[in-house]
């Protein structure tokens, strides 16, 4: 049964808030100029970038996600990661000098260089769609825990009422000091949701009576015969979203739209002094990721041996204790139901603080303000002070920020129908936004071709080709059920590859990207 909450863990849980409080306000400067407000003023040091860098692409898809995938299958999850550095050496290499060397607030001015203001307008569109919907879906990812923490169910009602919390606990530390109190935070949330991690780790494993050999050869030799520490799956199997070949393929180009085409993170890179700062940023932060995404895999694989392995519990054996709403998140009740209490409280902290949307608050804002109104006033030819932008951007969050929450309620029954976990439906998630940015950069990066139409034609065609091999388009369409065999590494290289198609088909008017970008 979940154990219900105490005032110890209501008290660690409100000293999380207060704490999270006090970063934000230290770190506030009541920035004056955009570039402060949306760039940190370029003074953000790496190392630090780096862990900011690490909270947004780790968040709740890790925290809950990752325990979850090792449950249900094996380790190939972590091999991903080395996507992940593949995709640095590109975007460190031909792309973080481009944004510096041009001095952007946003990824999206290179192509406004290469064709116009309208392909940059485009791109950076695409970008906020893309952006809502994937932080919609870790923000619903969030709700699911909070659900549990405070109503000990899953129903519709609740996830809207925690997804409204969490909303106006991301527009509460975001609103006043920009991306410098977003950075500050962050590091304040990696250090709680690292440590609770660790705490359940430890605890985990002491409940365990089995001596670590055993447990070891109980995962490699887990009933049916699988080899649940698996870090290679050399499989052809295209429903599989974590094979070498998808690796090497889908999940590079996934983490090259992330760290070089989507703001939300590559704002952190550029808020860094120089382009070195910024590279030995990205490098850092792709490998902190690794030991990171191991911790919370090897709980997922201890939850194994807790709930299914009654051979190595021995008389400490117990069944599976679910919610009178449903199965969710293993590892969420394991917290509920097995944690005591006041460090049950610390590690709903850690949740909480991986569910912070405040980098996406303020990344959105960012593209909003730099690649929309800011060009659409200076156009009108109306003089207005650096601070206007900065309000500009805080009220452009707030709007945002009903999005994400609006985007939250559609991914609990986008979820369900496709019964997807829920790690794999975040990640393909992004997909939408960088198939087509994917083909349109790799026009830009590699070839003369293109122009403004053909770049809104393979955003276009770059997100329909996603939208398409979806579970209820297919359905509601009557299109082939191989459709929606694909997993999301094996849609995304669809995705991209019809968009590059598509953009090439343009026939550039200008000479390309200027010599010293190209």
């Amino acid at each position: 049964m979940p154990l219900a909450y105490t005032g110890y863990d209501w008290a660690v849980l409100g000293a999380y808030v207060a704490l999270l409080a006090l970063a934000a306000w230290w770190s506030t400067r009541n920035p004056a100029k955009a570039e402060d407000y949306f760039l940190a003023g370029h003074h953000a040091p790496a190392w630090l970038v780096a862990i900011s860098a690490l909270s947004t692409m780790q968040s709740a898809a890790t925290f809950l996600g990752a325990p979850d995938n090792s449950y249900r299958g094996d380790w190939s999850y972590l091999t991903s990661n080395f996507a992940a550095i593949i995709a640095a050496v590109f975007v460190a290499w031909l792309l973080i000098p481009r944004y510096y060397a041009l001095g952007v607030t946003t990824v999206y001015e290179l192509l406004e260089v290469r064709f116009d203001r309208t392909a940059r307008r485009a791109a950076a569109g695409m970008y906020l769609v893309g952006r809502i919907l994937a932080s919609g879906a870790r923000l619903y990812l969030a709700a699911i825990a909070v659900s549990m923490i405070i109503f000990l169910d899953v129903e519709p009602q609740h996830i809207l009422i925690a997804s409204a919390v969490l909303v106006a606990f991301g527009i509460v530390f975001t609103l006043f000091g920009g991306l410098n109190a977003v950075i500050w935070s962050d590091l304040v949330q990696v250090v709680l949701y690292v440590g609770g991690a660790l705490i359940v780790f430890f605890l985990l494993w002491n409940r365990i009576p089995a001596p670590a050999a055993e447990i070891w050869e109980g995962l490699r030799h887990a009933p049916g015969g699988v080899d649940k520490l698996r870090l290679f799956d050399w499989s052809l199997d295209w429903s599989k979203p974590f094979t070498v070949w998808a690796i090497l393929t889908g999940l590079v180009l996934l983490n090259i739209g992330n760290a070089g085409l989507d703001q939300d993170t590559s704002q952190r890179f550029l808020a860094c002094e120089n382009v070195k700062a910024g590279n030995r940023a990205l490098y850092l932060s792709m490998w902190m990721t690794i030991p990171v995404v191991a911790l919370f895999m090897a709980i997922g694989s201890l939850l194994h041996i807790f709930y299914e392995r009654p051979e190595l519990m021995g008389a400490s054996a117990s069944a599976m204790q679910g919610f009178s709403g449903e199965k969710i998140t293993i590892f969420m009740s394991f917290i509920l139901s097995e944690i005591p209490p006041g460090v049950r409280g610390l590690i709903t902290v850690g949740v909480i603080a991986a569910a912070a949307i405040n980098s996406g608050l303020i990344s959105m804002s960012a593209v909003l303000v730099s690649d929309f109104y800011r060009p659409w006033r200076e156009r009108r030819g109306v003089a207005v002070s650096e601070h206007h932008y900065v309000n500009a951007g805080r009220g452009a969050m707030i709007l945002l920020a009903l999005a994400l929450f609006a985007m939250s309620i559609l991914c609990f029954y986008w979820q369900r129908y496709t019964d997807m976990p829920l790690l794999e439906f975040v990640l393909g998630v992004m997909a939408f936004a960088y198939s087509g940015l994917l083909g349109v950069y790799a026009t830009v990066l590699f070839t003369k071709r293109g122009s403004t139409a053909s770049v809104i034609a393979a955003l276009v065609v770059g997100f329909a080709a996603i939208l398409l091999q979806q579970h209820y388009i297919v359905d509601s369409l009557g299109l082939p059920p191989a459709m929606k065999s694909l997993a999301f590494p094996w849609q995304l290289c669809i995705g991209a590859g019809l968009a590059f198609v598509t953009c090439m088909l343009g026939k550039a008017k200008g000479p390309g990207l200027p010599p010293a970008l190209s």
